[in-house]
């Protein structure tokens, strides 16, 4: 997966655009063009008998990685594609949210103890 293509999927996370038709095809990209797919679809190129096998290739790891996320997302077991494409991205965000929630936390924290420390309270 390219830079531009993360930047682009951050972005779309970033900007709460996950409705949108256009997210579901990133992450649907970012998904198909994992090392193991592009070697399937370059081994499909080569050696045209096996275009159907790369391609039934390409599907199941597809599928593999769509079961992986549900087993990630809370709830995501019962969800279909779509659903489960939404739920990623909100999951995503509450977690880039938490981490900046605890850092502030231990900001505020490490400035408490230098200032206890200042007081000779160590």
């Amino acid at each position: 997966m390219g830079k531009s293509q993360i930047q682009r999927l951050k972005l779309a996370i970033q900007t709460k655009r996950t409705t949108t038709p256009r997210h579901k095809a990133l992450i649907l990209n970012a998904l198909h063009k994992s090392p193991l797919n592009r070697n399937a679809r370059r081994r499909s190129r080569t050696k045209p008998t096996r275009i159907a096998s790369g391609k039934a290739e390409e599907k199941e790891a597809v599928e593999r990685k769509i079961r992986a996320l549900q087993t990630i997302v809370p709830g995501g077991e019962s969800l279909g594609v779509d659903k489960l494409f939404e739920q990623t991205a909100e999951y995503i965000m509450n977690l880039q949210h938490q981490v900046k929630a605890m850092r502030a936390l231990s900001s505020f924290f490490e400035s408490l103890e230098k200032e206890k420390s200042k007081c000779g309270g160590g």
